[in-house]
């Protein structure tokens, strides 16, 4: 997986949420070629891949609603890529958590395209807390546990879970269409990024997959946060990653191994190919040692 140039930007992109980086117009250039591409999904349902995080789009009737917005330098590129799906209003933003790579875009969909932003509360609190913050960015409609829309024939169930990733995460779920967002709870095929300075845990994170791939079935397609669309077996071995190399790096430390001597040692030879460009194997077994 991510073997092409533009899924390898993709990832590249990725790490410039990591620093909150909201405002790229220094960085322009470096969007200049990336693509949006449109994957239909089930239903109403697609999903969209650029640089950054994969938006999930509901486009009907009733209008459009998108999950996750990518950087602000795409917010044109991304918009015409909907407007190819359907032309209809935008109506709803979702943020399935803060970082930059998710949320960039959030200030042109209110701004331009008249687009309501919903998030947890602790999303807005984040953003609000950045340098150099645009107030337009901000989600306008918080919660603290989740709420529900019906829109496109489809009952769509914004869940927050305790922290994991951040503290500010939620999952979306199209209950007609059996289709699963799991935002930043999902590096497809990857070790993901777990946001310690963000309110993000190691346990939280691993508990909140297992609840999430409890929500759903065999015939449910999985939109990651990063990578290909997917499923239950793809997340479940995501959680198994997880568990195992956790457990291992935990037993390790409480046997007194120091963390140079962990990386050192490295992970089982089955989850080197899980490493990538911004979270190799010494920055996951890292996250482990220092999150535990």
């Amino acid at each position: 997986m991510f073997k092409s140039k533009v899924n390898a930007l993709r990832f590249a992109m990725a790490t410039l949420s990591i620093f909150g980086a909201t405002t790229l117009s220094a960085a322009d250039d470096r969007f200049a070629d990336v693509q949006i591409s449109t994957q239909a999904v089930n239903g109403s349902t697609y999903m969209l891949t650029g640089a950054g995080g994969n938006i999930g789009v509901s486009a009907g009737d009733d209008g459009i609603l998108i999950i996750d917005d990518q950087f602000a330098p795409l917010a044109e590129k991304i918009a015409l890529a909907i407007g190819d799906i359907a032309k209809q209003p935008m109506k709803y933003v979702i943020n399935t958590h803060y970082h930059g790579d998710h949320t960039g875009s959030n200030a042109y969909f209110k701004e331009v395209q008249g687009s309501t932003i919903f998030a947890h509360d602790n999303v807005r609190k984040r953003l609000a807390a950045e340098d150099g913050h645009k107030h337009a960015a901000l989600p306008v409609v918080t919660y603290e546990q989740g709420l529900t829309f019906h829109f496109n024939g489809d009952t769509i169930k914004v869940v927050h879970l305790p922290a994991g990733h951040t503290d500010s995460d939620s999952v979306v779920w199209f209950e007609q269409a059996n289709v699963l967002h799991a935002g930043d709870l999902f590096f497809q095929g990857r070790f993901p990024y777990i946001d310690l300075a963000g309110g993000g845990t190691i346990d939280g994170y691993i508990r909140n997959v297992s609840t999430v791939i409890g929500m759903i079935n065999n015939d449910t397609r999985v939109m990651p946060g990063h990578g290909e669309l997917a499923d239950k077996k793809a997340y479940q071995a995501s959680l198994e990653m997880m568990q195992q190399t956790a457990n291992y790096v935990s037993d390790r430390k409480a046997k007194g191994a120091s963390l140079d001597s962990i990386i050192e040692e490295g992970l089982d030879e089955k989850w080197q190919d899980w490493a990538w460009n911004f979270i190799t194997e010494e920055k996951w077994i890292t996250t482990l040692y220092n999150g535990q």
